[in-house]
């Protein structure tokens, strides 16, 4: 593990001010979502909520104003268990905000059985990584208007139980939740590293980062599967050293869109054990999620499955 800011412990209160700027969560009416999203506008950065459940993110939204009334919070309708949904959500984005300062890959889902998204793809690999795959690259533009634009891509220790097979991404073979969460998450990772090297390559400003939140306890924003639901409510009611609350969980996220010293390809997480709870600093993650070839690749298949292709 590699420290980053000596002993120095970094909170919420190192996020500076954000006037002027607009960031994009996804998933931002939950859990590590919608912490990221409240420090966010509480420190004015004018926010899109990006989520499914429109009642539910006006809920948050409200909760939102309600402790920030000065702040400047917007919904967008994203639903990442479709692509056209993605499409339809980043091309309305970006008619109305042409500069994007920060955007957030936060949304996913969790430990769910086998099933298919609306365009066929296995749910974990379709909604973490492939919806997001196509919603970054449909706003790329926009944030690459941005003088120091970040992508922020939501990672997890559980990438370290993924492998990717290429020749069975619907997963057919040997499926079980947790691989398939683990094989998505691993995707994430791949998938940020290898946008940072493009976006050096092109020669431009803006940086893709990742973060994992640790031990967060959240319900992964609704998506979790029953059996997640149900370790969530055990965990309410056990001391546990490796959880700790949504708050700290999305403070990973915050340093990466915000710190000054992040660089492109950093990833950060938890400083305690395991890199579960403490405060965020760069963290390691596993080889295969440095892969470069298979990153290659993986982005080969990515644009293929979606049809959308970067600008870069």
């Amino acid at each position: 593990m590699a420290g980053s800011s000596g002993r120095r412990r970094w909170t919420a209160a190192e996020v500076p001010d954000l006037r002027g700027k607009t960031a994009v969560v996804t998933g931002a009416n939950s859990g590590i979502g919608f912490e990221t999203t409240r420090v966010l506008a509480d420190r004015g950065a004018t926010v899109i909520m990006a989520c499914r459940n429109p009642v539910k993110a006006e809920a948050a939204r409200t909760r939102v104003l309600a402790e920030s009334p000065e702040a400047d919070v917007h919904l967008l309708e994203l639903d990442l268990n479709s692509l056209a949904s993605a499409r339809k959500a980043a091309d309305a984005l970006v008619t109305e905000r042409p500069t994007i300062d920060i955007a957030i890959n936060n949304a996913g889902v969790i430990m769910l059985p086998h099933g298919q998204t609306e365009d066929g793809f296995e749910q974990h690999f379709g909604v973490n990584h492939l919806a997001h795959f196509a919603f970054t690259g449909l706003i790329l533009p926009a944030v690459l208007a941005s003088s120091a634009g970040r992508i922020v891509t939501v990672g997890s220790n559980g990438h370290r139980m993924g492998r990717l097979d290429f020749d069975d991404l619907p997963f057919e073979q040997g499926y079980k939740p947790l691989r398939g969460y683990g094989r998505s998450k691993l995707a994430n990772l791949m998938f940020a590293y290898e946008l940072h090297r493009r976006l050096a390559a092109a020669g431009a400003s803006a940086i893709s980062l990742a973060a994992h939140p640790g031990g967060a306890n959240t319900d992964a924003g609704g998506f979790g599967g029953d059996s997640m639901k149900r370790w969530s409510a055990l965990m309410d009611h056990i001391p546990n050293p490796i959880v700790h609350s949504a708050h700290k969980g999305a403070l990973p996220l915050l340093r990466a869109a915000v710190d000054p010293a992040a660089k492109g390809g950093d990833y950060y997480g938890p400083r305690g054990l395991l890199t579960m709870t403490g405060p965020p600093v760069v963290v390691k993650s596993n080889a295969r999620s440095r892969d470069t070839d298979s990153a290659r690749r993986l982005w080969e298949v990515s644009e293929d499955l979606t049809g959308v292709t970067f600008p870069l």
